[in-house]
């Protein structure tokens, strides 16, 4: 009787757990199949980002991650809703302004409150200048806007 009642709830669990990475894998800025456009997610708390290795990569939930050495790779795996960036990695600053899903320099960065925010730095317009004189509003509204792409 119990392993009738076990196998359910693991069927049930396996499905939601995949429609969760399937949401991931579509909403998430992933570029050439890795996040972070290959850049190892957490370098950027060492003040250097850092672009990744092949060698040291590590799936959390269906999205790819790079890492440049074992060490920021096990940093990682022990906790990586610490280093994963806001908003699927899109530019936080569009993801407040309009809710659109924005590219990103991957170079053009802040940590808030021990979240990695990443910004569009093209043609002379960086996002991040403008983010910082709003800050507070534009995240609140990031937040809000990004609820509704991936709830």
């Amino acid at each position: 009787m119990k392993r009738i009642v076990f196998l359910p709830l693991l069927l049930i669990t396996c499905l939601a757990h995949g429609q969760t990475n399937e949401a991931r894998i579509k909403n998430f800025n992933i570029q050439k199949n890795v996040a972070i456009e290959g850049y190892d997610p957490v370098s950027y708390f060492d003040n250097i980002p850092q672009e990744g290795n092949q060698k040291f990569h590590y799936t959390y939930k269906g999205v790819i991650y790079l890492f440049c050495n074992p060490t920021n790779l096990s940093k990682f795996k022990a906790t990586p809703q610490n280093y994963e960036p806001a908003y699927g990695g899109w530019c936080a600053y569009a993801m407040g302004e309009t809710g659109e899903k924005v590219k990103i320099d991957p170079e053009t960065y802040k940590i808030l409150e021990g979240k990695l925010y990443l910004f569009y730095h093209f043609w002379g317009n960086n996002t991040l200048t403008t983010w910082n004189k709003n800050e507070k509003q534009l995240k609140t509204q990031a937040d809000k806007n990004w609820k509704k792409i991936l709830p």
